[in-house]
């Protein structure tokens, strides 16, 4: 018995100290973020001050060095709101350092690269895990991964450097506060009725391309009712949100009852930049 006591004491402080390893706060990609990101449109959207976030290129590099060290094995070990929010962090920092490395020469991240035989999204400048990554293999291969977190909202918080991508957020996601901060950029992002709006004159609820390029994960059984029900469909998801989305209420029962054909706004690519 006291050598059973013996070996779970070992193995709980080896827990302990790999979860104190990295800094669960993310407080030095969260002061990057509080100094660097503007909010405009009352929350609605953000900007980001690259100029500025190149001065501070150094503490950037210093808290991806951070992330980079991250094992497996210690990754494999923390609560999944802890992995989903290291994946977003690491993923939005990455995003900032891609930019900056052709900055201010860019308009766009797709200037970075051609869509299909070079992505900007599929360039291998980064290590994570031990292993070379992309931020497509973050999104997709990873937080995308059928059974893995099943969490469409992850659309709201992983930023592409883009005006028509949902905000970056002015401040880290924690594990403590994810739910919270995921519900919170849902809300900022489909109240914004240049990009997710019901239109009177042709009827239809209007929504960001993100709702088409991903529709398979907002019709996956995520638990996002208030009952805790499946959502199963884009029209069951967007009526929790009826509210935000339309002004009259007969839009609104149009759009809470999925009876509104769906449309999508254009995507606008342009630098998510304050300059």
């Amino acid at each position: 018995m006291n050598l059973f006591r013996t070996m779970l004491a070992i193995t709980a402080f080896a827990f302990s100290a790999s979860a104190a390893a990295f800094d669960h706060t993310h407080a030095a990609w969260d002061a990057l973020l509080k100094k660097h990101v503007k909010v405009i449109d009352g929350g609605k959207a953000s900007q980001v001050r690259y100029a500025d976030f190149a001065k501070d290129r150094a503490a950037l590099k210093a808290y991806l060095a951070e992330v980079s060290k991250v094992t497996p094995a210690e990754f494999a070990g923390w609560p999944k709101a802890g992995r989903m929010a290291f994946l977003v962090n690491a993923y939005n920092a990455y995003t900032v350092e891609l930019i900056l490395t052709k900055y201010p020469d860019l308009k766009s991240i797709r200037d970075l690269g051609n869509i299909v035989f070079n992505s900007p999204w599929k360039q291998k400048f980064f290590t994570l895990f031990g292993e070379p990554y992309w931020l497509d293999r973050i999104e997709h291969d990873t937080l995308r991964k059928p059974g893995a977190y099943d969490e469409p909202r992850v659309h709201y918080a992983v930023n592409c450097a883009s005006i028509g991508c949902p905000s970056l957020r002015e401040e880290a996601f924690v594990a403590s506060r994810l739910e919270a901060q995921l519900e919170e950029q849902a809300k900022r992002f489909l109240s914004d009725r240049t990009r997710n709006r019901f239109n009177p004159a042709s009827g239809k609820l209007e929504v960001s391309e993100i709702f088409k390029w991903f529709k398979e994960d907002w019709a996956s059984g995520y638990k996002g009712l208030s009952n805790g029900a499946p959502v199963t469909s884009r029209e069951q998801y967007f009526g929790r949100y009826a509210d935000l989305l339309a002004d009259k209420p007969e839009h609104r029962k149009l759009v809470a009852d999925g009876k509104a054909p769906i449309d999508h706004t254009a995507y606008d690519w342009s630098l998510n930049d304050a300059r």
